[in-house]
C-alpha cells in the first residue's frame, strides 16, 4: 500500500516550522468521576507528537471521546482529562483548546489538544465545509488514529482530502505494514483464528478468510454452529441453526483449496453459565441434551496447539472459549501460548483477544496487537479503510 508516511517528512526536514495536525484516537475509557481507568491508547498516541515535535512542528491533536452530541458540548464530553495525562506523559504543558475550527494559536515547538472532534457539527457526515475549515488550519495532516480508520468523518477522511499534505503517522503505518505482512504478503501456511458468540456477527470475514487462509480456527459460539454442521450434538450451547447452510459453505470452499476447518473432537460442558458451574470433559459426539459447551477440550487445544505451532502466520481474533471463567479458559489459554511459542508472524486484534493477552502476559511474543476493533474486522473481511483510501489518493496525487 503506498501512502505518504510522517516518518519520512520529518527524516526529510519537512516538518521544521510547519503547522501539524494530528487526528489520534485517545478514546479512553472513564469512570464516574471523570478519571481516566485505562490509558494504552493515549500511550500509543505519544511516539507520534514526539516526533512531530522533535521535528519541530507547531502541534495540533484532536480526537474524538465517547459519544457526543454534535453541537451540544457537554461536561462529560470534555477531553480534560486526556490533556492532563498527554502532558505528564510528554512533560510539558498541552493546554485544552475549545471552538477551534475557525482558528488555532499554537508556535513551533508546542502542542495543543482540540476538544472532542465528534462535538462540531457535520463531523460524523463528512461535511465539506467543515473539511475545509480544518484543512485550512495546518500544512499537514496526519492520520494516526487506525482505530477510527474504518470511518469515513471529518477528520478521518475529510481533512485528508483538502489539506496541503495528508499522510499516515507511525501508529496507523505500523497497522498497515503488519496487516499486509499477515494478509496481503503472508509466509505460509497462513492460520486465521476466528472467535465469537454469533456466526452471523463475522460471516462476511469467515468467507473472505476462507478463499486466503491454510487454516480456519473457529472459537465461541461460532465454533458450535459448525459443529452443527458437521453433524455434532451441542445440547443448548449458544448457536445459530439458520446458519449451518453457511458454515457448510465455508467448509466446503476451504476443502476445495485443500484446507480445513477443524471442528473440536472433544469439548468442555456444563449445565449452567457460571464461573463456579462444574465442568465436565466430553468427546464432541457424546454433549448431552442438556449441556452447555463453554471451552474446546484439551485434545482439541493440543491438536490445534500444534498446528499452530509450524504457522508462518497467524490472525487471532476471538478467545475460544468463555476464558474470563478459570474452569473454561484452558482452550483460550493454551492456543495464546502456543501464539506466543511460534515462530510465525502473529497479529492479534479485538477487546476480548486484548483482554486475553494480558491475562496471559505475552504482549511481547506476539508479531503485532492492533489498536483497532471494528477497523480490524473490516480488513479481515477484505474491506478497503476509508481512511487507507484517501491516504492511498493522495500519495498518488
Amino acid at each position: 500500500m503506498h501512502i505518504l508516511r510522517f516518518s519520512d517528512l520529518c527524516a526529510q526536514g519537512q516538518v521544521q516550522g510547519q503547522r501539524v495536525f494530528i487526528r489520534a484516537d485517545l478514546n479512553v475509557p472513564l469512570d464516574a468521576q471523570g478519571r481516566i481507568t485505562e490509558d494504552t491508547r493515549i500511550r500509543a498516541s505519544v511516539p507520534c507528537i514526539r516526533m512531530a515535535l522533535d521535528a519541530g512542528a507547531a502541534v495540533m491533536v484532536t480526537s474524538h471521546l465517547g459519544r457526543p452530541t454534535e453541537g451540544a458540548f457537554k461536561p462529560e464530553d470534555t477531553l480534560a482529562p486526556v490533556a492532563q495525562r498527554l502532558a505528564e506523559l510528554l512533560g510539558c504543558e498541552v493546554p485544552l483548546v475549545a471552538n477551534w475550527v475557525d482558528g488555532v494559536r499554537v508556535a513551533p515547538g508546542q502542542v495543543v489538544l482540540l476538544e472532542n472532534c465528534r462535538v462540531n457539527k457535520g463531523e460524523k457526515k463528512n461535511a465539506p465545509e467543515l473539511a475545509q475549515k480544518m484543512a485550512r488550519l495546518c500544512d499537514i495532516y496526519v492520520n494516526d488514529a487506525f482505530g477510527t480508520a474504518h470511518r469515513a468523518e471529518g477528520t478521518t477522511y475529510g481533512i485528508a482530502a483538502y489539506a496541503k499534505v495528508a499522510c499516515a503517522g507511525p501508529l496507523l503505518a505500523a497497522e498497515i505494514d503488519a496487516l499486509t505482512q499477515a494478509l496481503a504478503q503472508p509466509k505460509r501456511p497462513l492460520a486465521a483464528i476466528v472467535a465469537g458468540s454469533k456466526v452471523s456477527t463475522k460471516l462476511t470475514i469467515l468467507q473472505s478468510l476462507a478463499a486466503k487462509v491454510d487454516q480456519l480456527i473457529v472459537g465461541g459460539g461460532i465454533a458450535n454452529t459448525f459443529m452443527l454442521a458437521a453433524g455434532l450434538p451441542i445440547g443448548k450451547s449458544l448457536a445459530e441453526p439458520a446458519l449451518v447452510g453457511d458454515a457448510r459453505a465455508v467448509i466446503a470452499a476451504m476443502a476445495a483449496r485443500g484446507a480445513q476447518v477443524p471442528i473440536p473432537t472433544d469439548v468442555v460442558t456444563a449445565k449452567a453459565f457460571a464461573a463456579d458451574a462444574p465442568a465436565t470433559v466430553k468427546k464432541a459426539a457424546d454433549v448431552a441434551d442438556d449441556d452447555l459447551i463453554l471451552d474446546i477440550g484439551p485434545e482439541t487445544a493440543a491438536r490445534l496447539a500444534a498446528q499452530l505451532t509450524g504457522a508462518g502466520t497467524i490472525v487471532w481474533n476471538g478467545p475460544v472459549g468463555v476464558f474470563e471463567f478459570d474452569a473454561f479458559a484452558h482452550g483460550t489459554e493454551t492456543i495464546a501460548r502456543a501464539i506466543a511459542a511460534s515462530s510465525a508472524f502473529s497479529i492479534a486484534g479485538g477487546g476480548d483477544t486484548l483482554a486475553a493477552i494480558a491475562r496471559y502476559g505475552i504482549e511481547r511474543d506476539v508479531g503485532y496487537i492492533s489498536t483497532g476493533g471494528g477497523a480490524f474486522l473490516e480488513v479481515l473481511e477484505g474491506k478497503l479503510l476509508p481512511a487507507f483510501e484517501i491516504l492511498q489518493k493522495r500519495a498518488a496525487g
